[in-house]
């Protein structure tokens, strides 16, 4: 069964990176769509970003996030990074990386239309404070 623990996440000043990483066990992540989302305080869940299973390489990024984050993943180290830069207050929330098979979807961006509902594995969350 797949495990997946995110972490990287801290406080940093308006403008600055940071690099969170969702490392997975129990399975291969490339076998998987990796979907992160978002919960900023007092805001329902939102997704940000996801990543192809089925060894693919396409992404999806929300509008919130186009252009200034940047998913990928390292098989080698079993392991799905969201780099994010230009941050700002915005982006103050606690992010958790969340999966599934692929089944007979050949993106992972269908995935968010289904819901967090048909996401099975999740991490427990990593915080991320961005302040000016």
């Amino acid at each position: 069964q797949l495990k997946l623990v995110e972490s990287g996440g801290a406080s940093v000043r308006t403008g600055e990176s940071l690099r969170l990483s969702c490392a997975a066990s129990g399975d291969t992540v490339g076998r998987f769509a990796i979907l992160w989302f978002r919960q900023a305080p007092g805001k329902e869940l939102s997704f940000i970003s996801c990543i192809d299973g089925n060894a693919g390489s396409g992404t999806d990024y929300s509008s919130a996030v186009k252009g200034r984050f940047t998913l990928s993943r390292d098989d080698a180290k079993n392991t799905v990074f969201l780099q994010m830069n230009s941050l700002n207050s915005d982006d103050t929330a606690v992010y958790y990386c969340a999966g599934r098979s692929m089944g007979m979807e050949t993106t992972c961006g269908a995935f968010v239309k289904f819901g967090t509902d048909a996401l099975p594995y999740w991490g427990k969350g990593t915080p991320v404070t961005v302040t000016s």
